[in-house]
Formats: structure tokens, C-alpha cells, sequence
């Protein structure tokens, strides 16, 4: 059976017009036969949202608006959302809007804790967010605001320095910046003055930093050395002051052990001291011994032809010979028994 020309043309052009709604469909992401996963969500405004715009989960583009509807008195928007495959949303998850003024506006979709997932047909719940406009707007009102309140307190100070303010004074403060003026001309010849002495004296300045420079350098290199000297140093200072201090020790101890024998020969009668301390009969023959000693030399100072004898004639008196000293309270004093018993 041949085909005539205007079947042929009226099949191309129905085929075209289908290949145009398809793919127009398909460049606003919707699919004819609406297959898929579809979550809807209700906003206040819409905020440049299209058809095809991204939507996201979590900084990833999980699907596309695939259609946007507003109520009658245009204070709801219905936005249908397609999803690229069956994700799972948990149903506290949140919907928001982010607008981009210089770009395309998008739904965010972040995702909940709750373990009960949405079904396809389900609707999330929305939130609000300032986007990008937003954000900036709300920086920029406050600053704006208290720009406004400085221009206006500046311009009351303006207001209030010119009514204060009269011409005599204005004349000095003018006389006063004057002077300023100058004065700064004097300190910037000042300071070219010093950079030209400075400038002078580069040579001797830069040679002073590399001896010193040189100086450092040496001590870094002998650091070890230094350190080492350091260490010999404060041994051998530990070792002089332990061998001194141990002999002063051994001198102590040696004192003390003789000063231990002392005593202990004071304690007995072996020795003079010990005896005069310990031994009573000693000490009294010893006192007899000086008492007669006293006696003898009393009697010689009295009677000295009696012991020296030169003479032609005549002859020795041995006659009234001294039985006591003459003074007894010098060089005898006899002592009690008791002082010997304590």
C-alpha cells in the first residue's frame, strides 16, 4: 500500500510536535508519565523560584522543582519537588528557599533525626532563611542606622563648636595650626639632620654591628667549650668545697676524741690533774708542800744570815726558826673539804 504525501506530512508533523512537548518537558524536568519520587513542600513566597531549579540535600543535587503552584489569594506556594531516586528523608527534615540575586534560587533540603522516612507524595515541613539579599540586608541596616546617628551627633557638634566658638578664637586656633605647621618644618629639618649624621657614620656603625656580629658568632662556635668550662669549673668549686669540708670534719672529730681522753684522764687518779681532782690526800700533801714552801721562803726573807753565812767572826743563830707564814692569805689558802667534794 503506498503512502500518500499528506500522510507522510501530517505523521512528521505530529511526530515533531510530540519530539517538541517531550523535550520541552524533559528541559523543564518534568516527565509526562510522572514517574518517580515526589515530595511537595508549602512556602510564604517563592522568592524567584522556577521550574528546574536545583534542589539539594545536604550541598548535593539529589532532584529538580518539577512544578510550583500559589492559592488563590497568592499567600501559600505549592512547590512539587522531583527527586532522582528513592532517597531516604526522615520526616523532620526542613525545606527552605535560598535566593540568589545574582543567580538561580534553589530548594535546600536538610535532613532530620527522625527515623520514620517520607514517602513519595509526602510533604515536608519549611523553613524560612534570609538568603544572600537578606544576609547583606541585615548587615547593612544597622551600619546604615548608625551611620545616620553619627552624621546627626557629628552635625549637632558642628552646631554647637561654631556657636561657642568666636572670632578672637577662631583667629588663635588659626595661629595654632600656624605654629603646628612650623613646628613640624622644624622637626622634619631635625630628622634630615639626623639621617644625614647617621648617614655619616654608616661605616663606623655598620663595622660596630659586624664586630659585634663577629663577637656572637665566636661565642656560638665556642658554646661547647664554654659549657664545658662551665662544668670543670663548678666540679672542681663541688670538690674544694667537699675537701674542705670534710677536713674541717676530721679536725672536729679529732679535737673531740682528745678532748674525750682529757677528760676521761681528769676522771681517773692516774694522772697529776686527775689525782689533784679525784684523789683527796694528794691535794692535801700538795697543800702541805706549798704551806712549807711558804714558810722557808718567809723565813729566808726574814733571816738570810741564817742560810748565808759569811762573816769572820761570830757564828750561825739557828734560833727562832718561822713555824707559819707571815702572811697566810698570800700564796696559801687552805680550802675546805666540802669545796673538793662538789
Amino acid at each position: 500500500m503506498k503512502l500518500s504525501n499528506e500522510f507522510k506530512i501530517g505523521a512528521l508533523t505530529i511526530f515533531a510536535v510530540l519530539f517538541l512537548f517531550l523535550g520541552f518537558n524533559f528541559l523543564k524536568g518534568k516527565n509526562i508519565f510522572k514517574n518517580g519520587f515526589f515530595l511537595y513542600a508549602k512556602f510564604s513566597e517563592a522568592k524567584g523560584l522556577q521550574n528546574s531549579n536545583p534542589v539539594s540535600i545536604n550541598g548535593f543535587q539529589a532532584g529538580s522543582v518539577y512544578s510550583i503552584k500559589a492559592s488563590k489569594d497568592l499567600k501559600e506556594i505549592l512547590v512539587e519537588i522531583k527527586l532522582n531516586q528513592d532517597f531516604e528523608i526522615p520526616s523532620t527534615s526542613l525545606a527552605a528557599i535560598n535566593s540568589n540575586p545574582i543567580g538561580t534560587s534553589s530548594v535546600e533540603i536538610t535532613l532530620g533525626d527522625d527515623k520514620k522516612m517520607l514517602n513519595s507524595g509526602d510533604t515536608l515541613r519549611s523553613t524560612y532563611t534570609a538568603g544572600l539579599l537578606g544576609q547583606v540586608s541585615s548587615q547593612i541596616i544597622p551600619l546604615a542606622d548608625q551611620a545616620k546617628m553619627a552624621l546627626t551627633s557629628a552635625d549637632s557638634l558642628i552646631k554647637n563648636f561654631n556657636s561657642i566658638v568666636d572670632l578672637q578664637t577662631r583667629t588663635n586656633m588659626q595661629q595654632s595650626i600656624a605654629n603646628l605647621s612650623r613646628v613640624t618644618a622644624g622637626l622634619t629639618v631635625t630628622i634630615n639632620s639626623i639621617q644625614r649624621l647617621l648617614d655619616a657614620q654608616s661605616g663606623v656603625i655598620a663595622a660596630t654591628l659586624g664586630n659585634v656580629n663577629s663577637f656572637t658568632g665566636n661565642l656560638a662556635g665556642n658554646n661547647a667549650r664554654l659549657n664545658s668550662s662551665m662544668m670543670n669549673l663548678e666540679t672542681t668549686t663541688r670538690k674544694l668545697s667537699e675537701l674542705e669540708l670534710q677536713h674541717t670534719l676530721n679536725r672536729l672529730d679529732s679535737t673531740i676524741t682528745t678532748l674525750n681522753v682529757a677528760v676521761a684522764q681528769l676522771n681517773t687518779t692516774n694522772g697529776t690533774v686527775g689525782a689533784l681532782i679525784n684523789d683527796r690526800q694528794v691535794y692535801d700533801q700538795l697543800s702541805e708542800t706549798a704551806r712549807s714552801l711558804n714558810i722557808l721562803m718567809d723565813d729566808l726573807r726574814v733571816n738570810p744570815k741564817r742560810y748565808v753565812h759569811f762573816s769572820l767572826f761570830g757564828r750561825r743563830n739557828d734560833n727562832n726558826y718561822l713555824t707559819k707564814p707571815l702572811q697566810p692569805t698570800t700564796g696559801y689558802t687552805p680550802l675546805k673539804k666540802d669545796s673538793l667534794n662538789k
